[in-house]
Order: C-alpha cells, then structure tokens, then sequence
C-alpha cells in the first residue's frame, strides 16, 4: 500500500458523523446547512442539451474534450475577466476536467517532485482536498493563514525564504471556502511575483468565483491578476473554474483548467494516462452552461435574498456578516464550535459544520476554532427556518 495513505487524516464529513452519532429524538424537520451541495434548481436549458446528445454515450470522449467546449471555456474566461482575445486560446491554455475538486487533487501529482523535500502551501482555513493531495503526492503541506488584513494576506510574507526555495506548489482558493473571503489583487501579483524567483505553481481555486452580491464588481482571478502584471504568458498559473456552483449542476462534474501552455500541456500528457475523461453528453450540456449568463445572475438573486433574510434573524445573537463571495457564512460563536454543532443538532435538528474541522492548528491557532460553517444552499425558507432555530438555541443557552 502507498504509505503516504496512513498520513491523511480523517474528511470533516466523517468527524461530523461521529460527532451526531446520538441521533435527533425531536419532531422538527431536519435542515442541513454542513453540505456545500446548491439545491437550486439546474436550468432548464442545460438539461436540455443534455437530453439531446444522449445518443453519443456509444463513442469515447477524448482528454482534450471537444473543441467547441474548449472554445466555450476560452469565450467565458476571456469575457469573464476582461482579457485580450490572444491570451487565451482553446488549443492552448484550456483543459476541460470532471470538476475541480479531482483535478485540484491531480495537478499536486503532475506537479510535485517528491524527491526534492517538497513543500505544498495550504490557506488555513481550507478545502480538505489541497492537503490530501500534498500527503499523496509526497510532499510537505505548511499552513498559512488566509485572513485578509488592509487588502493583502500578510501570512504569506512572514514565511521564511527556505520555505520557498523548497516550495513547488501554493494553493489558493478565492473567494474562500469557507471565509468567503476574497484575495487581493495586491497579494496576487506579489506572489506572481515570487513564483517566477522561486519557480513554484500556483493553483487557484475559483469554484465560487461567479456567487457574488448582484451589486458588486465579480471577484478578480488569477490569471487577471497575471494579465494585470504583464505576464500575458500566465506563468506558473493554473486556475480552476466549476459548473457546480455557477450553474446548480454538482452532479454533473464539469469544469475547467486554465494556465500557461506550458502547464496544460503537461497536465495533458498526465490525465492521458490517469483516465478522466467527460461524457460527451456533459460537454454539450457544460457548453450550454458556459455560454449563458442569464441563470447565473438569477442565481446570484437568490443567494442575496437569503442572505439578507437570514441575517436579519441572526443580527441580534450571533456575530456574523455577509461575505465577499460565495455561500457561506462563517460566524464566531459564543461557545465551543463541535459543542455547538452537535447541541444544534440534538435540540433544534439542524447540521451545521464545526470551523476547526475544516482548519488546522499552525503557529499555535486553529482559525477555525469556534466558528462554524453555515451552507445557505437549501430553500431560503428552509434556511430561515435553520437561522431562527439557530437563534433560538444560542438563546435558551445564554439564559
């Protein structure tokens, strides 16, 4: 067996499951807000286009993917983020993937050198992913931490030069999961910046990217912030979108990568021969996804009337505010996060995820320590049902 197996540690899931062991004895309707699994209903044309190309199951999709889905991956990023037409080019610097979260773990492996005492760079708090696939692929994950201070993230820069002379790989994840919080531009291009002294990969994960606050400018990425440097080669950079949140479709698995040529050629050769190919009835369906924008704004609709109302019910017990991006809130409690997740779930019957499940301790902090995550995914009635609840709970304890 690989030995690095024995190095993983057990997925925040299964914590939870032993966590409620003691099941819910009450009457009330169980809400769940642990999972970040969009309920909201998957539009219709994206079904659509899927039904009508359920024909060509009897024929092999290539790695590549087609061209026209290629071609609607480059069309979307170029107009997401304002990009020049040549830089990104459908032959070159796109790769269609069955969802990020397998291709954020496969690039560690495509990437890492194991026999040069590796480092991989984790934001804490994270997507457990990022350190399952630095233990596989035999490297060393270092955690910093992600929190954003007057406009950059000034973790990064207290690390040590040795640290980055054995760095080959950092992770980053903007707008965060779980903090929503979203990275500066001021903190991307320093570490453009130091990517190209050190020669390490950036891996950014933008799965969120497109759940933003109607009103608001949509975050920036990396390989805007790379084309903002003047570095219209996109270096060292791997950026990773995803339908599942954008369009409401997490069981269909489709996204992308997109990079430097030099990078998707190589991660290319290595998901040849690793298998992961995208059924050709998901790309017809992920082109009629990428290709509109008008679900996706009605989608942001949603998100914003449920975070208003379920602030509201929340504004006078529990410390929390509406994040940059996504759909998370992540508030500090007055107590004990597993406490509180498995109380919550015991009197009240909802599942809430503890904060110090999805972080770890460095430097002496867990900056998940008594927080908690809340998935505003399911109905917005069903997610103020869980909000008064929630209030109702932390006030019978406070009393």
């Amino acid at each position: 067996m690989n030995p690095y197996l024995q190095n993983l540690q057990t997925y925040p899931f299964e914590k939870l499951k032993r966590l409620i062991a003691q099941p819910y004895a009450g009457s009330l309707q169980h809400v769940s807000l642990a999972v970040g699994e969009p309920r909201h209903a998957t539009p219709e044309k994206i079904l659509e286009a899927y039904a009508e190309n359920l024909d060509h199951l009897d024929r092999y999709p290539t790695t590549r993917g087609t061209q026209a889905l290629r071609e609607a991956c480059s069309n979307w990023l170029t107009a997401r983020f304002e990009l020049p037409g040549h830089v990104i080019h459908e032959n070159d610097n796109v790769l269609p993937v069955n969802g990020t979260r397998e291709a954020l773990f496969a690039c560690a492996h495509c990437i890492i050198d194991p026999a040069q005492d590796p480092v991989v760079l984790i934001p804490n708090p994270f997507y457990q992913i990022y350190e399952g696939a630095a233990l596989l692929a035999g490297a060393q994950p270092l955690y910093y931490n992600s929190e954003v201070v007057d406009g950059d993230i000034p973790a990064l820069w207290e690390l040590e030069a040795d640290v980055w002379k054995r760095c080959q790989l950092v992770y980053i994840c903007t707008p965060g999961n779980p903090t929503g919080q979203i990275v500066p531009g001021t903190t991307l291009k320093k570490l453009i910046e130091l990517s190209k002294q050190y020669n390490f990969v950036i891996a950014s994960d933008e799965c969120y990217s497109e759940i933003s606050p109607p009103a608001s400018r949509p975050p920036m990425g990396l390989l805007h912030g790379c084309y903002r440097s003047g570095d219209e080669a996109l270096q060292n950079c791997l950026a990773f979108y995803s339908l599942s949140k954008r369009s409401n479709v997490p069981g269909m698995r489709s996204g992308f990568v997109a990079g430097s040529t030099q990078l998707i050629k190589q991660f290319l050769q290595y998901r040849t021969y690793h298998g992961c190919t995208m059924s050709l009835p998901v790309q017809a369906a992920s082109i009629a996804a990428w290709s509109d924008e008008n679900h996706v704004a009605h989608n942001r609709d949603l998100y914003q009337e449920k975070f208003e109302e379920v602030l509201k019910v929340l504004e006078d017990t529990l410390s929390c505010e509406r994040p940059d991006a996504g759909f998370y809130l992540w508030p500090k409690l007055p107590m004990d996060d597993q406490e509180f997740a498995r109380l919550l779930f015991m009197k009240k019957n909802v599942l809430t995820l503890p904060g110090s499940y999805l972080a770890r301790t460095a430097g002496g902090v867990n900056p998940g320590r008594q927080r908690v995550r809340l998935a505003l995914v399911a109905t917005k009635q069903e997610c103020l049902h869980a909000a008064a609840r929630i209030r109702d709970f932390l006030q019978e304890a406070g009393s």
